[in-house]
């Protein structure tokens, strides 16, 4: 029924929202999953969408019980200019697996695809064009007039759910491919996507709702 759900969530957000869940994957393995700690990380170059992104995430993971950090606040996660090597990535995990993290929800954009939409209905042309005249002044609009078409821009993201539990294999749980259509304005921008990133793990069982655990205080859980 959960299954269900969700499939209705991705057609309703692809009708009638800029942020999309166009697809997902779960580890076939995992039916239920309840992380105690969780490290959020926003990889982008768009300093102020990243801490905003990850402090809206990790609010709503403390709303529902789950001890949560976002990576600014961590020294060898705060800057995003600065690479890291599989070496320094390693200690990072150990780091904290010592700090009793069992999560991580990395959230990432992937691609950019520049898109056009024609408009079909322009200057209320009758759809069958007998004569030539008519066709080429219907279509010839599309090279010179820019009223013809809408240009826009889809952002192709990824968040991914990773197991870095001490007494279990450290493996991918979750994975959501998320489409943003044309942003406008960062603050409905994430709040949109969070939202949909939290009703996807709610509805799959790897986080629960809001109301099943006391909610947990903000803090600083790393330095």
């Amino acid at each position: 029924m959960r299954y269900i759900a969700l499939i209705l969530l991705m057609v309703m957000a692809w009708s009638c929202s800029e942020t999309q869940l166009v697809d997902y994957w779960k580890n076939p393995d995992i039916e239920t999953y309840s992380p105690a700690k969780v490290l959020v990380v926003g990889l982008s170059s768009n300093a102020a969408a990243r801490l905003q992104f990850e402090d809206q995430l990790k609010t709503a993971l403390e709303e529902r019980g789950i001890m949560a950090a976002r990576a600014t606040d961590m020294a060898n996660l705060s800057s995003g200019s600065k690479t890291l090597t599989e070496e320094a990535l390693n200690q990072l995990e150990a780091d904290l697996t010592d700090q009793s993290f069992d999560t991580i929800l990395f959230s990432k954009v992937i691609g950019i695809e520049d898109k056009v939409a024609y408009k079909t209905n322009y200057e209320g042309f009758d759809e069958t064009y007998v004569r030539f005249k008519e066709d080429f002044l219907r279509y010839q609009d599309m090279y010179y007039n820019p009223d013809y078409y809408d240009e826009y821009t889809i952002y192709h993201a990824e968040t991914s759910m990773y197991c870095i539990c001490p007494t279990k294999d450290r493996e991918l749980i979750w994975k959501g491919y998320i489409d943003i259509t044309d942003p406008r304005e960062i603050d409905k921008t994430v709040s949109s996507y969070v939202n949909l990133v939290v009703i996807a793990l709610e509805e799959l069982n790897l986080i629960e709702p809001v109301g099943m655990h006391p909610p947990i205080e903000s803090e600083t859980l790393v330095n």
